[in-house]
């Protein structure tokens, strides 16, 4: 239930992160239907997994439980609702259907075919339509959808933690964490929304990472976990480093390298069940092929967790196209992508508190 003072279009977007990691390739949504006299919620839905309905539909759903007529409800919907007849049908055709009076869109779909659609068959129906209600959280709540619905490729998105003077998370063969416990759980909760994780050579050598999934409540989990050594280096330390030896090494970890290390790397890693991804050495060749190797492993969003030097070579090849920069302390000086670029565009996205911290979320390109 929403606290007090919460809008309805905040508890959507809260309801709609109960999916967190489990509808791709669908987007998160979240669904409030508000009584227009009481302004009671009287129900709430999101989508779950593809395939399954979607938030619209679940919140009709409690409505007809509760026998509740619609004619008296003010939907809440993060996403514009969709338009065409996929596994579970126009969410249009459902709303008017129940006769639903009013719905209030936070974000436009995405998809540059159907985005406006939804709002102009409602209006068509004798539908009050709203949009734009908290519009830059709902947008930003799917950056995985919305790459990919356009593109039909992976989103690449780095992250770095920095001081609000601009020093990085890994400087000088050292880590140290300078951001707080708020920022902790939010990247707890971005591992769990990225379908594959990233990290480099020098950051598996230094911090000795296992990039699991943990959050409070919820046992520990892993999804892909990708790391990047050209040269093999970590394979030197095989027998210790816990990204090759946890328990979901077998069939969580990819060594990504390129083709003049894969005979040693598969002598190596083919007891050990791990994956093995060669790629080209020319520059162009090798991201173009890792964007395919991703896409057929359904992996359509990658989160680099890497060294300022990695993360560097993402951004000058032209791969980043997101952003999560965490700042201790306050807003950084300067824009977080200049330190990796000095040309790449960015366009902010989001910028809220993290307990002590910043968050700011930039789309590349």
């Amino acid at each position: 239930m929403a606290d007090r003072g919460q809008s309805p279009m905040a508890l959507a977007l809260e309801i709609a992160r109960n999916a967190l990691g489990t509808t791709a390739p669908n987007p998160m949504v979240g669904c409030v239907c508000v009584d227009n006299r009481s302004r009671e919620i009287v129900a709430t839905g999101w989508h779950q997994r593809a395939g399954m309905p979607h938030a619209e539909r679940n919140a009709l759903a409690i409505l007809r439980e509760r026998g509740i007529d619609p004619a008296g409800v003010t939907m809440y919907v993060t996403l514009e609702p969709c338009s065409t007849h996929g596994h579970t049908g126009a969410c249009t055709d459902a709303i008017v259907a129940a006769g639903i009076s009013k719905v209030v869109i936070g974000a436009l779909d995405p998809n540059p075919l159907h985005r406006g659609r939804a709002i102009e068959i409602l209006r068509s129906r004798g539908i009050a339509v709203e949009q734009g209600e908290l519009a830059q959280e709902c947008a930003a709540l799917n950056p995985i959808f919305n790459h990919t619905i356009v593109h039909k490729t992976p989103l690449f998105a780095a992250r770095c933690a920095i001081t609000r003077q601009g020093a990085m998370f890994f400087e000088a063969g050292k880590t140290a964490k300078i951001t707080g416990t708020a920022t902790a759980a939010q990247v707890a909760r971005e591992r769990q929304y990225f379908p594959a994780i990233a990290t480099s050579t020098q950051t598996v050598l230094v911090d000795n990472p296992r990039l699991t999934i943990r959050r409070q409540g919820h046992p520990v989990s892993c999804h892909t976990r990708l790391v990047f050594d050209r040269s093999g280096r970590t394979l030197e330390r095989l027998e210790d480093l816990e990204i090759y030896n946890d328990r979901f090494a077998r069939e969580r970890t990819v060594f990504v390298t390129v083709t003049g290390t894969a005979a040693r790397a598969e002598a190596l890693l083919r007891s050990r069940g791990i994956a093995l991804w060669a790629l080209p050495e020319e520059p162009d060749a090798y991201w173009r092929e890792l964007r395919e190797r991703c896409w057929e492993a359904h992996l359509d969003g990658v989160y680099f967790e890497c060294g300022p030097s990695f993360l560097k070579t993402l951004f000058e090849a032209g791969q980043a196209d997101y952003l999560y920069a965490y700042c201790a302390g306050g807003p950084p000086e300067r824009s977080p992508v200049r330190y990796f670029s000095d040309s790449a565009r960015a366009t902010p996205v989001l910028e809220r508190r993290l307990g002590e911290d910043v968050e700011q979320q930039f789309l590349i390109g």
